[in-house]
């Protein structure tokens, strides 16, 4: 049980080791009622690593990159949400030339599809029928499951999973059923590669598909969240249409009261750059209460 104390006008608790501050009870709550559903509470604190966060980001992309390659058939990459996982892995993608299929819709009616050369991002829920399809539809191409986590606590998809990432010269992969209810086959050879982005530390990750895998975990401490979020303010790339003295700005404030920030990533530090550029005369009270409550 968390034990939740008022100081100094602000509320308190500790979360693993750490002093969570919040201005309203209900933001509190809700602080703890996320921990507690992610498993965060007891957990241990994030693995120091001789390697910085940066380094592990660049990890990541050199996974991917094997992974097109055809070097490695799986990839896990893990950590909290929000500073930039999903889009390090799609920018590696594109970067080693595979197009990116989610959005059918988008591809001219009659185009020739190079399965081998594209990539599909799966979302939200499937069920393991569906993961099967899935697996099935882009059986030469590159799968990216980003958020989904299903997939990888239904027992049903864990053992499809398995036989997809197995380290066998093929990796068939069975669906039998005395009904036949679609044009499915039954079982089919598995030539894909497919990388997982979670939320989850990879500790909640079942074990055969980590073993499978190549993983990199990017669960950050405070400092390191921010030092990524200065990493990222550094690219030209990053908020082209703000500037650089405004995103400085918005990260320093942020520094300033990050034991108190709701939710410390990548999306706070565009919010509090938007509201710095508003020209609003008062913009770090209303930057300070947007993100701390």
């Amino acid at each position: 049980m968390i034990e939740v104390k008022f100081v100094n006008g602000k509320y308190q608790a500790v979360i693993n080791g750490k002093v969570v501050k919040r201005s309203k009870k209900e933001h509190m709550d809700y602080v703890i009622r996320q921990a507690e559903k992610s498993g965060a509470i007891g957990a241990a604190e994030p693995v120091q690593s001789r390697f910085t966060i940066n380094q592990r980001f660049g990890f990541v992309s050199d996974m991917v990159t094997m992974l097109t390659k055809g070097d490695q058939a799986s990839v896990v990459v893990c950590g909290p949400g929000g500073l930039g996982k999903s889009h390090t892995v799609t920018a590696s993608l594109e970067k080693s030339g595979l197009t990116d299929i989610s959005l059918l819709d988008e591809v001219e009616v009659g185009a020739t599809i190079n399965t081998k050369k594209s990539f599909r991002v799966v979302k939200g829920y499937s069920t393991p029928k569906g993961l099967y399809r899935t697996l099935y539809d882009n059986r030469d191409g590159v799968i990216v499951f980003d958020d989904c986590d299903s997939v990888l606590k239904d027992p049903i998809s864990l053992n499809l999973l398995k036989g997809a990432l197995d380290s066998y010269s093929r990796r068939v992969i069975s669906w039998r059923s005395e009904i036949r209810d679609d044009e499915l086959p039954q079982c089919f050879e598995f030539k894909g590669r497919v990388i997982f982005i979670s939320n989850l530390g990879s500790d909640k990750i079942d074990q055969a598909i980590i073993s499978r895998s190549m993983s990199v975990d990017l669960s950050m401490t405070t400092d390191q969240k921010i030092e990524r979020m200065q990493y990222l303010l550094d690219q030209p790339s990053f908020m082209v249409d703000y500037p650089k003295s405004f995103k400085q700005d918005a990260l320093d404030l942020i520094n300033s009261v990050r034991d108190s920030v709701k939710e410390l990533s990548l999306r706070t530090l565009i919010q509090v750059t938007k509201i710095r550029k508003s020209s609003v005369t008062n913009w770090k009270d209303l930057a300070e209460y947007t993100i701390c409550g």
